[in-house]
């Protein structure tokens, strides 16, 4: 069955990105390969993620460029699941992650908006489990 592989998160460097993935989300390094002088594939996920992760993809020209950080229009653009929201709201706190509200519960979960390194806008959600109809 075909499923959603990769979404790009356009970045300033590659190592910068990788750093503040990997080290203060808590992502895993799935791939680092050199393509040619200035171009890598770099893939990130969450550890034990098995179909969608994150393709960091260095900013070839200006109009790119000016898209660092701001992908969405300001909209949140990428979903964080965990079945743990406290556990993992207050590692990443604690990692520097900063976010721009306090926890709140919704109508399909618990959610927090927080930004990446750049100023992307993303949610930390806990969605509810889904009831019986």
């Amino acid at each position: 069955m075909p499923h959603l592989g990769l979404v790009t998160v356009v970045v300033r460097d590659y190592d910068a990105a990788i750093a503040f993935y990997r080290d203060v989300l808590g992502f895993e390094l799935l791939q680092d390969t050199r393509i040619d002088d200035a171009k890598r594939w770099v893939v990130v996920a969450p550890p034990g993620a098995r179909e969608a992760a994150v393709l960091l993809a260095r900013a070839a020209n200006g109009e790119q460029a000016a898209r660092v950080g701001d992908q969405t229009g300001g909209r949140v653009g990428w979903f964080l699941n965990t079945d743990a929201f406290d556990r993992d709201y207050e590692r990443m706190r604690a990692a520097g992650v900063v976010f721009e509200e306090a926890p709140r519960r919704e109508p399909y979960g618990t959610v927090a908006v927080f930004r990446d390194l750049y100023g992307n806008r993303w949610d930390l959600i806990q969605p509810n489990r889904p009831t019986a109809p």
